[in-house]
């Protein structure tokens, strides 16, 4: 079991560490604690456990329906591209008036990661992949590799946001107004391609 898991690790770590919409909300989210990472990462447990339930009882070929696929593009990338507007509108509060974003960083993990549709491709390719590896060793095997593949989530977010709460305030405000808005644009960025990607799927 220990080289599945190993595998488990790095390709876990290789898709969290991937710039994404929760990447960039944990950015924005930092300034104001330094636990915003795990809290993130909760709230993206919320979402990921629940799915990777459901796959490992076969339900894979839900989220592979292309209508499913459609609508989970469509709510998803109007949702995120709503927070990449809404940080960007906050940017110069945030920055210089230490408000907060419209949302807290619990609820921020579970919108960036339901209503991310490459988040639910991800699980029904290289996510089935993972957890048809571990059928053989039963639930105990579900439960150490769900621990194992969140933990790698919660370690590298956790990190993020130390480092960004400790230092931001050494980066001048105009440098972190520019990260704000860099932010902000990722996820409109990536909010149009779910869109855009979404609607090819059925052109």
């Amino acid at each position: 079991m220990l080289p599945i898991l190993l595998s488990v690790v790095i390709i876990s770590f290789s898709g969290v560490m991937m710039p994404g919409p929760m990447f960039a909300i944990t950015l924005a989210k930092s300034y104001k604690s330094q636990l915003a990472g795990t809290q993130i990462s909760l709230g993206h447990a919320v979402i990921e456990v629940p799915l990777i339930l459901l796959i490992y009882f076969g339900f894979a070929q839900f989220f592979q329906n292309v209508i499913v696929q459609l609508v989970l593009s469509v709510a998803g990338s109007g949702m995120i591209i709503w927070l990449g507007i809404s940080m960007f509108r906050a940017r110069t509060e945030v920055v210089r008036k230490g408000k907060d974003l419209p949302c807290n960083a619990f609820t921020a993990g579970i919108i960036t990661s339901a209503l991310n549709p490459f988040f639910l491709l991800w699980w029904v390719t290289i996510g089935s992949m993972l957890i048809m590896r571990i059928l053989d060793f039963g639930v105990i095997g579900l439960v150490v590799f769900i621990m194992v593949h969140w933990l790698c989530d919660l370690v590298w977010l956790t990190l993020v946001s130390i480092v960004v709460y400790r230092t931001h305030s050494l980066w001048g405000l105009k440098l972190q107004e520019w990260i704000f808005t860099a932010c902000s644009l990722l996820l409109v960025g990536f909010g149009i391609w779910f869109l855009v990607s979404g609607i090819q799927l059925v052109a």
